[in-house]
Order: structure tokens, then C-alpha cells, then sequence
């Protein structure tokens, strides 16, 4: 499953793939995998970045259309 907004999150936090993948523990081509739909991203992972980008796993996967931040 594809999840454009992975993609939206990390440039407008100015991060790189490689820098995610770092927070998440994993190699940055799994991640790449992961931000183009090649791979389904785990649900502990979709968490870790609901709560680095302080929004939530709904909007990350497209089943809501605000970003609710937290911070």
C-alpha cells in the first residue's frame, strides 16, 4: 500500500530518507520501499513517525484529511 504522505511529511520536516530510516532502525532502501508502496510498513514503524511528525497514523494513511498535530 502506498502512502503519499510519508513522502510530504519527511520533505516538510527537511529530513532525507537516510535520516528517517535512522530514527526508525532500519536501512534507508527499506524505507525508500516503504515511502513508494513496495513494501507494507509495520504498524510499530507507522507509529514512530505518527509521533516524530506529532500527527497521527490516520493521516499518514490517508483515512483522515488533517494532520492533527500534537506538539
Amino acid at each position: 500500500m502506498h502512502f503519499p504522505r510519508m513522502l510530504d511529511l519527511r520533505q516538510d520536516s527537511d529530513k532525507s530518507q537516510k535520516e528517517i530510516a535512522a530514527l526508525l532502525g532500519i536501512d534507508q532502501r527499506t524505507y525508500s520501499n516503504y515511502e513508494t508502496g513496495k513494501r507494507e510498513i509495520p504498524v510499530h514503524l507507522l507509529i514512530v513517525l505518527a509521533d516524530f511528525y506529532g500527527t497521527t497514523i490516520d493521516y499518514i494513511v490517508g483515512r483522515d484529511v488533517r494532520p492533527r498535530r500534537l506538539r
